[in-house]
């Protein structure tokens, strides 16, 4: 059964950072894409995904403040968020999923349980 740990989150002050990490097991991580998606009040929207080769997309909102990566030896997919902002506020899903194309689609049964993250003005 694949499983999605994730860690990392907290309170921080708007410019600050954070490194969010998922772990995966119970798949085959190295030909696994996967993905991360913000929980607000509202809708679950995309932050950013990352292909088994590498390739990257990222959410319209993003604006060059996050990268995503992966480290295939431990099973892990990280998000770096860089001046964070009040409006990031919310809980954060790492997913598996599907690039078709350029597009990342997650696997609706494939979520962790979440880590939030907290952005103070």
């Amino acid at each position: 059964q694949v499983q999605l740990v994730e860690s990392g989150g907290g309170l921080v002050q708007a410019g600050e950072s954070l490194t969010l990490s998922c772990r995966i097991s119970g798949n085959n991580f190295a030909i696994t894409d996967a993905g991360w998606y913000q929980q607000p009040p509202e809708n679950p929207r995309f932050v950013a995904a990352i292909s088994k080769g590498g390739r990257t997309d990222y959410g319209y909102f993003v604006k060059g403040r996050f990268t995503i990566s992966r480290d295939n030896a431990e099973n892990t997919v990280y998000l770096q968020l860089n001046n964070l902002q009040p409006e990031d506020t919310g809980v954060y899903y790492c997913t598996t999923g599907t690039f078709i194309g350029t597009t990342y689609y997650p696997n609706s049964s494939r979520w962790g349980q979440g880590t939030q993250v907290t952005v103070s003005s």
